[in-house]
């Protein structure tokens, strides 16, 4: 494990070289919307990619979007759910 300084001055313990602060990752958290029922590593991903909407996110399939990093398959339903909600989909 080593130890960690992000630009805001939090220490962290990480083991990778991912540079994510647990600290700001949780202040940055939304509070709704999809994207707050995303594990940190998703939705920085999505955001990272500027997917930060329903409407952008339905502009990818779901293999498109399982190859972005930090991404997992059990973000898969969570996304599904929210874009039925606004009678959306991934692309086909």
């Amino acid at each position: 494990m080593n130890l960690k300084v992000c630009e805001k001055g939090h220490t962290y313990y990480k083991s990778s070289d991912c540079t994510s602060c647990p600290t700001c990752n949780k202040e940055n958290k939304p509070k709704s919307g999809f994207l707050s029922k995303l594990s940190s590593p998703a939705r920085n991903a999505l955001v990272h990619n500027g997917i930060d909407t329903l409407q952008k996110l339905s502009k990818y399939t779901e293999k498109e979007i399982l190859k972005i990093h930090g991404i997992g398959p059990a973000s898969l339903p969570i996304m599904r759910t929210f874009l039925e909600k606004e009678s959306l989909s991934f692309k086909e």
